[in-house]
C-alpha cells in the first residue's frame, strides 16, 4: 500500500491564498523600504544629525535593494527559492527590530539596510506566480505585484508621517516592524516550494563587481555635494563604476552560471523594455519628487502651499489609487493592445502629468490631478513591463530577468531624484533656501523630454515585433 502525506501549508498553498500573499509580501517591501522619505526631518531632530545624513536613510535601502536584488534573483531561480525569501523576510523583520530600538543612528543606518534587501523579492514573487498560477492569472498577478511595488510608497507615506508627528520616528519605524513580521508569517504559510529540477548557482565574482559599481552609480546619483565641491573625485568615481560595469559584463558573458543571462538581456524586447524603464523611471520619479516638494514648500517662496508632512503624504493619495486602479485594468487591455504599445500610451500619460504640472500649479486641486494622471501612467507602465520582458524569458528565468528590471529602474529613480535636486539647486537664488518657481517649470519640461524619449522607444520596440 502507498502511503501519502499531506503536504503542510507552507508548501501546498490554494491560489486563492497565493496571489493575495505575493501581493501583500510586495507590497510591505516597497511600503517599508519607502518610510525614510517622510521621515527624513524627524530623524534629523531625533538623532540631531543633519539633513544630507538623516537622507541616507532612504538612500542606503535603495543601495541595498540594488545589490541584493541580482543575487536573490539567481538564487529565486534555483531550488531554494523558499528558503531565501523567508530567510531575506527574516533579515527586514531584524533590520526593522533595529529601527524602532533606542540606538544610536549608525544602528538605524544598518536596520534601514537591512529592511533594503527585501525590495529583492518583488522579482522573487512575480517567479512564484508565474510558476504556480495558470498563465492567465499569472500575468495579472505578476502585473499587479509590479505596480503595488511602486505605489507602495504612497502607501506608506501618510501613515508614517502620522506616526512621526505624534510619536517620533521610531514609532514609525514600530510600525515597519509590525508589517513586516505579519509578511514573514505570510510567506511561511503561503509560499509553495520551486519547482523540481532547478539549480541557481551564484556567482560570487559577478556579484561583488556588479555591486561595487551599483554601488558607486547609486551613490554619486544620490550626493550632489559630491559634483559641486570635489568634482574631480566624482569623475573619478563615475569612471571607475563605468570600468567596473563594463567588466561585470564580461564576466557574465564568460560565466557559465551568470548572475543574470546578458545575452537574454540582449534581446531586442528586452533590451527595448529596460531602456524605456530606464528612462521613464528617471521622468516618473522627477515628477513625484517635484509635486511632493512644490507641496511642502512655504508661502514664504511666493509659491507652494505649506503642507505638513503628513498632509503632504495626502497627496500621494490620487497617485496611490490610480496605480493601483491602472494596474488591475492594464492585463485586460493587454488582450487588445500590444505591451510595448502599452508602454508607449502610459509614458505618453505620464508625459501630459508633466504638462499639467508646468503649466498649472497655482492651486492644490490642480497638484491632485497632476498626481493622478502620474498614478495613472506610472500603474499602467509598471502592469504592462512584465508582460513585454517575460514574453521572451524562460519560465526558469523570470526571478532574474525581473530583478535586472528592477536595478534598471532603481537606477532611474536615483537619476531622477538626483536631476531634480539638481535642477532646483541651480534655480536657487545664493542666500536663498527655496529655489525660484521658474525651477521647477524647467524640471517639468526635463521631465517631458525624458518621457518623450520613453515613448518613442517603446513605440520602435512596438514596430520591431511586428
Amino acid at each position: 500500500m502507498t502511503k501519502t502525506q499531506a503536504q503542510p501549508p507552507s508548501t501546498a498553498p490554494t491560489t486563492r491564498l497565493l496571489v493575495p500573499a505575493l501581493v501583500f509580501i510586495a507590497l510591505v517591501v516597497a511600503a517599508v523600504a519607502s518610510l525614510g522619505t517622510p521621515l527624513i526631518t524627524s530623524v534629523a531632530t531625533a538623532f540631531e544629525v543633519s539633513l544630507d545624513s538623516a537622507q541616507w536613510t532612504l538612500t542606503i535601502t535603495l543601495l541595498s535593494g540594488a545589490v541584493a536584488t541580482p543575487v536573490l534573483g539567481r538564487l529565486g531561480a534555483g531550488p531554494h527559492r523558499r528558503a531565501t525569501i523567508l530567510a531575506t523576510l527574516a533579515i527586514v523583520v531584524g533590520g526593522s527590530a533595529v529601527t524602532a530600538l533606542p540606538l544610536p543612528f549608525a544602528w538605524l543606518l544598518a536596520g534601514r539596510a537591512a529592511q533594503g534587501v527585501g525590495l529583492g523579492l518583488t522579482a522573487l514573487m512575480m517567479g512564484v506566480a508565474r510558476d504556480h498560477l495558470p498563465e492567465k492569472r499569472s500575468a495579472a498577478t505578476i502585473a499587479l505585484i509590479s505596480v503595488v511595488s511602486i505605489i507602495g510608497a504612497g502607501v506608506g507615506y501618510p501613515l508614517a508621517a502620522l506616526l512621526a508627528e505624534f510619536g517620533g520616528p521610531r514609532a514609525a519605524y514600530g510600525l515597519g516592524l509590525l508589517v513586516t513580521a505579519i509578511a514573514f508569517l505570510t510567506a511561511w504559510r503561503s509560499i509553495p516550494a520551486a519547482p523540481e529540477g532547478r539549480s541557481a548557482h551564484v556567482n560570487v565574482a559577478g556579484a561583488l563587481t556588479l555591486a561595487g559599481g551599483l554601488l558607486l552609480v547609486l551613490f554619486l546619483a544620490g550626493d550632489r555635494n559630491l559634483w559641486s565641491r570635489h568634482l574631480p573625485l566624482a569623475v573619478t568615481l563615475a569612471v571607475a563604476a563605468v570600468l567596473l560595469l563594463c567588466a561585470w559584463t564580461a564576466i557574465e558573458l564568460r560565466a557559465t552560471t551568470p548572475l543574470v543571462d546578458v545575452r537574454a538581456v540582449r534581446h531586442p524586447a528586452v533590451a527595448g523594455a529596460n531602456i524605456a524603464m530606464f528612462v521613464g523611471g528617471i521622468g516618473m520619479y522627477l515628477l513625484l519628487t517635484l509635486i511632493t516638494r512644490y507641496a511642502q514648500t512655504p508661502h514664504s517662496a511666493g509659491y507652494g502651499f505649506g503642507l505638513t508632512t503628513f498632509v503632504a503624504g495626502l497627496v500621494l493619495i490620487p497617485f496611490s489609487v490610480l496605480g493601483f486602479v491602472a494596474g488591475k485594468l492594464t492585463p485586460r487591455v493587454r488582450k487588445r493592445i500590444d505591451g510595448p504599445l502599452l508602454l508607449a500610451g502610459s509614458a505618453a500619460i505620464v508625459g501630459g502629468g508633466f504638462v499639467l504640472f508646468a503649466l498649472a500649479r497655482s492651486s492644490l486641486a490642480e497638484l491632485l490631478v497632476a498626481m493622478g494622471v502620474l498614478g495613472l501612467g506610472v500603474g499602467s507602465f509598471s502592469a504592462a513591463m512584465p508582460g513585454v520582458i517575460l514574453a521572451v524569458t524562460p519560465k526558469s528565468e523570470t526571478s532574474s530577468a525581473m530583478s535586472f528590471n528592477y536595478i534598471v529602474r532603481s537606477v532611474g529613480y536615483s537619476l531622477g531624484s538626483a536631476i531634480g535636486g539638481l535642477v532646483l539647486a541651480t534655480g536657487t537664488t545664493t542666500g536663498h533656501l527655496f529655489p525660484n518657481e521658474d525651477a521647477y517649470t524647467t524640471a517639468a519640461l526635463v521631465g517631458v523630454a525624458a518621457m518623450a524619449i520613453t515613448t518613442v522607444t517603446s513605440l520602435v520596440l512596438a514596430r520591431r515585433e511586428h
